[in-house]
């Protein structure tokens, strides 16, 4: 994933007043930020992708319909 993903807001409180942290990110780590309105700090990182069977299997089928 690239680092100039951002998020769109905080996962905490929900406001959208984010800023990368001062301390910036440590490769491999995920990216920092900080909320201005809680005064929370997060990171985010990539974990992967899901395989496509994950999906199928969480969704019933149309045969299981009684």
């Amino acid at each position: 994933m690239s680092e100039r993903a951002a998020p769109f807001y905080c996962p905490y409180c929900g406001d959208e007043d984010l800023r990368p942290s001062e301390e910036g990110s440590v490769r491999g780590e995920g990216a920092a930020w900080e909320c201005r309105s809680c005064s929370r700090a997060f990171r985010l990182k990539f974990l992967g992708l899901l395989s496509q069977g994950l999906s199928a299997a969480a969704s019933p089928s149309a045969g299981d319909a009684s």
